[in-house]
């Protein structure tokens, strides 16, 4: 069976993102189709509903789904950002509202697995996040450094197991509750906690 791209058009579901290989598997070809049913229902959300829930109770995350291998959360933005996460696995992030400050081009950002990132908007802005779920044993680390001199600051690290339990938070609540870790080695350069976590 020949796989015509121009088929996905008239599908039941309209992906954001479809990537199209002549090595996907039948199955997958028939999926996407819409011949083969889904394996399970993906939930449906508002995504912009679900921001504004964020907004209005000031949280900072909501797990749209984790599944064994799979997870999908919106993010506000943290307006005090400042590490950089160092994640064990692969990542896309796709803005839904607002802007981010990430030095990458394009409206959806791959991260490869292990390369420090630090994607910085605002708490009016919101962020699709897809990610592999974390094995037994990874760790997820946070670094700072430096604003004046650029030099490492500290490390936090985290076994994510739920990631409803919002680790970003955790280590950011960690890092900021101790003066130790905020201060510079090399210059003394103190950095300031922000007005609210």
């Amino acid at each position: 069976m020949e796989f015509d791209c121009n088929e996905i058009a008239r599908c039941s579901i309209t992906p954001t993102i479809a990537v199209v290989s002549p090595s996907l598997h039948a199955r997958d070809k028939r999926f996407l189709l819409g011949k083969e049913p889904p394996m399970f229902s993906m939930p449906i959300v508002n995504l912009l509903a679900r921001g504004r829930e964020l907004t209005e109770t000031g949280k900072r995350v909501s797990v749209l789904w984790q599944h064994s291998d799979t997870l999908v959360f919106l993010a506000r933005g943290r307006e005090y950002r400042s590490e950089f996460h160092i994640n064990p696995s692969d990542e896309t992030m796709q803005m839904i509202k607002g802007e981010m400050r990430l030095h990458y081009e394009g409206s959806i950002i791959y991260t490869p697995a292990g390369t420090p990132h630090s994607p910085r908007f605002g708490p009016d802005a919101f962020a699709l996040i897809s990610e592999r779920k974390r094995r037994a044993g990874e760790i997820d680390r946070f670094h700072w450094y430096c604003a004046a001199c650029d030099a490492f600051l500290h490390e936090e690290t985290f076994v994510v197991r739920d990631y409803a339990e919002d680790p970003v938070s955790k280590a950011y609540k960690r890092f900021f509750d101790s003066e130790e870790f905020r201060t510079c080695q090399t210059c003394g350069q103190v950095m300031p906690t922000p007005d609210s976590l």
